[in-house]
């Protein structure tokens, strides 16, 4: 029987970063950027790969949130809420490291 590891829950203070076996690269085909993982390939819109750019293994959370708010010059909760989703998702899929 296999291990369940323990779920990764997104925090203010986590710092996300891509896996290894995760990358972002440009398809020119479609003049479009792809997520690529050994299993998929995922078209983000705008706004998640500008969350999936941030995470470079030295933003935390809070700070990809403020920086994102101030970008799109909206509100940081509503902000907030959104990002800690998205990156929960892509968590819970192995897609994103906290």
């Amino acid at each position: 029987m296999m291990a369940l590891r323990e779920r990764a829950i997104v925090s203010l203070q986590s710092v996300p970063s891509l896996p290894k076996h995760v990358r972002i690269q440009y398809d020119p085909v479609r003049q479009a950027f792809a997520v690529l993982s050994p299993e998929k390939v995922f078209w983000p819109n705008e706004i998640s790969l500008d969350i999936l750019r941030r995470c470079d293994g030295r933003s935390s959370v809070g700070h990809i949130i403020a920086d994102l708010a101030s970008d799109y010059d909206a509100d940081q909760e509503a902000v907030a809420a959104d990002v800690i989703a998205f990156l929960q998702e892509w968590s819970d899929k192995l897609l994103v490291k906290l």
